[in-house]
Formats: C-alpha cells, sequence, structure tokens
C-alpha cells in the first residue's frame, strides 16, 4: 500500500490523527470531525475505509490509532505538508496562514520529484538566504 492508493480525503485524515498522535492527544470520532470540520457521518464511513485498509485501528466510540502501516503513510503525507509550506514560506515568502493552506491543498497531487526538488531549494535558501532577497511584491 502507499499514499497513492489513497484519496486526499484519505490522507486528510490520517493526517490529523498523526498529528493528534504528535500532541499525545487522544482522538475519537466526533473529535476528528471536529477537527476536520466535517460530518459525523462522514467521518464514520472514511474511518471504515481506513480499517479495511488496516491504516487504523478503531471501534464504535472508541480512540482512533494508526496501525503501523498507518503511521508510515501519515508520516509520508505530514512530511509532504511540511516541505510545501517550508518551500512557500521561505522561499516564496509567503504568509504562514497561506502557505499552510496551500501546502494542505497541494500534498495531495504534487510528484516526489517536485516534491525533492522544492526540498533542495529550500534547504540552499536556508543556508544562502541572499538567493531570496528580493521583493516578491515587485
Amino acid at each position: 500500500m502507499n499514499s497513492k492508493n489513497l484519496s486526499s480525503g484519505l490522507e486528510d485524515y490520517i493526517e490529523a490523527i498523526y498529528i493528534a498522535e504528535l500532541n499525545k492527544t487522544q482522538l475519537k470520532g466526533a473529535g476528528l470531525a471536529r477537527n476536520l470540520n466535517i460530518s459525523r457521518a462522514s467521518v464514520s464511513e472514511a474511518l471504515s475505509k481506513l480499517v479495511e485498509r488496516k491504516l487504523i485501528e478503531y471501534k464504535s466510540y472508541g480512540i482512533i490509532t494508526l496501525t503501523p502501516l498507518g503511521k508510515e503513510e501519515a508520516i509520508k503525507v505530514y512530511s509532504k505538508h511540511n516541505i510545501l509550506k517550508d518551500f512557500f514560506e521561505i522561499v516564496l515568502l509567503v504568509s504562514p496562514d497561506e502557505a499552510e493552506e496551500n501546502g494542505c491543498k497541494i500534498e495531495h497531487i504534487v510528484s516526489q520529484t517536485i516534491l525533492d526538488r522544492m526540498m533542495r531549494l529550500t534547504s540552499y535558501c536556508k543556508k544562502h538566504p541572499e538567493c531570496i532577497k528580493f521583493n516578491i511584491n515587485d
């Protein structure tokens, strides 16, 4: 199983579950619905799909946890999101809010080749800040 087999919606779910785990927060379906601003019914359906794919462990009204495979997939999505966010903030000088919003949207469609190049350019610009000494609004 790889991320390409997951819809963008399912990627959002496992990323949200992963973030909750990073924050040491126990997450239930209702909390996930609130976090993602979607209906409880939609969450239940998605959680069933994630259980079927062996990405999470979950029983109705119980705590949601990632399986080792789910954690692996969540880390990939979370990493993509952060690489994009850093690129937008550091290289393109976009506000953190705009970088966050766009990173979340693009993480589902960006190719690994482009992501790798964005990561390398971001790393270079961190080490050589003169590469971004321009006014992006000009």
